[in-house]
Order: structure tokens, then sequence, then C-alpha cells
């Protein structure tokens, strides 16, 4: 798959212990965005955040937390990524989704460039 030009991203904001059917809710975001074939997906674990509920979840020492933040992140075509949404309005019940536009410059899958030499 090649994807260049004006793309959307949408970042899924929700805490590391968050799940759906008793797996992790990132997982879940993961799966669903590979089986309706969009260009990918990453997760970031954060080290130190707060959300609607006001409290602080950090990695430091003297208040080690079990529930970071974290932030599954998408990117691919505006139309892909808006036929998505009720996926993530179906799993995300706390938590915070934003969309932006942006611009891929450059977007290529290992086997392509071996291919185009």
């Amino acid at each position: 798959m090649r994807l260049t030009g004006p793309a959307l991203r949408v970042t899924v904001f929700i805490g590391e212990n968050d799940t759906w059917h008793h797996k992790p809710l990132f997982t879940e975001i993961v799966h669903r965005a590979h089986r309706a074939g969009l260009a990918g997906a990453s997760v970031f674990r954060g080290i130190e955040g707060f959300g609607a509920s006001s409290l602080i979840h950090t990695t430091r020492l003297l208040s080690l937390s079990e529930d970071l933040p974290v932030a599954v992140v998408i990117v691919d075509t505006e139309d892909r990524i808006r036929a998505f949404l009720p996926q993530l309005d179906e799993l995300v019940s706390e938590g915070l989704v934003i969309l932006d536009a942006c611009e891929v410059i450059r977007y290529t899958g290992r086997g392509e460039e071996e291919q185009a030499r």
C-alpha cells in the first residue's frame, strides 16, 4: 500500500488498564484497524498524564501507577478514517478521540522498496 498527500490522523487517548472483553483496549483498537485495512496503527505508552478523572498517573518511583496513559495513533485517508470512527465509538467508553488533518510525506512497506529496485 502506498499513501502520500493529505490524510487524517486519529489519536485515541486511553488508560493502559482499559479493557475490551478481558483484553487490553489498545490491542483491540489496533487489531480492528488492521482488519479494516487501515494503513497502520501504533501504540505509545505515556510516562505521565491525567484525563477527565483528574488523577495524575506517572512512572515516577514515589507514585508508581499501574494505569499509565496510552495513545493509539492511526493515519490513513480521510474517508477510511471516518469509516472507522463508529468502531472507536463502540470501543472507547472513557477516553479522548481526536482527529487531525496531516500530510503523509512517505509511507511505503518493506516489500515495495525492494520491488522498486
